[in-house]
């Protein structure tokens, strides 16, 4: 075979060809992190995946009525998606609650960055046939969460375990991921100055 064979690569060509590949792949990879936050929350709304619902949300009027004849133990988790230097943790990791009462519990969030960030929190409920029973009218998942550099918050969660949850359910686990979406939210803000 000659120097000029097409199969014959020199070890500088190869080495080249490795180190795009390489760079393609980590882009494709940060674009699937960057995207991951909406695209999961998109296939769960479809889906009713991993214990999310829209009927979470309930209106402020609602009246409770506790059963209190019951007791389930709600257990409060917090995860931090890629790694980011953000503190985010529930005040208490469980609580016992009667069904049909609310409750408020807090979590604390900081943003140990030097710079802006803008956070969104995806809850998820286990297990899943719990996740049409938890009702909420109060969540810092409900909306993107700025925060300053360095800044942080207490934000609190109001919710009810409604009555018709089933029988057999004595525990539930509420968790909350919270994504980077700083990118995201500075795309679907308006220019200064811009009219909507």
């Amino acid at each position: 075979m000659s120097d000029n064979d097409p199969a014959v690569q020199s070890p500088n060509t190869a080495r080249k060809r490795s180190l795009l590949e390489m760079s393609v792949f980590t882009l494709a990879m940060f674009g699937f992190g960057f995207a991951f936050a909406p695209l999961y929350s998109a296939l769960c709304d479809l889906t009713g995946l991993n214990g999310r619902s829209d009927g979470m949300l309930v209106a402020a009027t609602v009246t409770a009525v506790p059963d209190l004849s019951r007791t389930v133990k709600v257990q409060l988790l917090t995860v931090v998606n890629g790694g980011r230097d953000w503190q985010f943790r529930p005040e208490v990791s469980e609580i016992s609650v009667h069904p049909g009462e609310f409750t408020t519990v807090n979590f604390v969030a900081e943003n140990l960055l030097d710079q802006d960030v803008v956070g969104q929190a995806v809850p998820a409920v286990t297990p899943g046939k719990a996740a049409r029973h938890v009702k909420k009218t109060e969540c810092f998942c409900f909306t993107q969460q700025p925060f300053k550099a360095r800044e942080k918050k207490i934000m609190p969660v109001r919710l009810m375990l409604d009555p018709e949850l089933p029988k057999d359910l004595t525990t539930v686990t509420l968790s909350y991921t919270f994504f980077d979406v700083t990118e995201l939210a500075a795309q679907s803000t308006p220019p200064a100055g811009s009219l909507n």
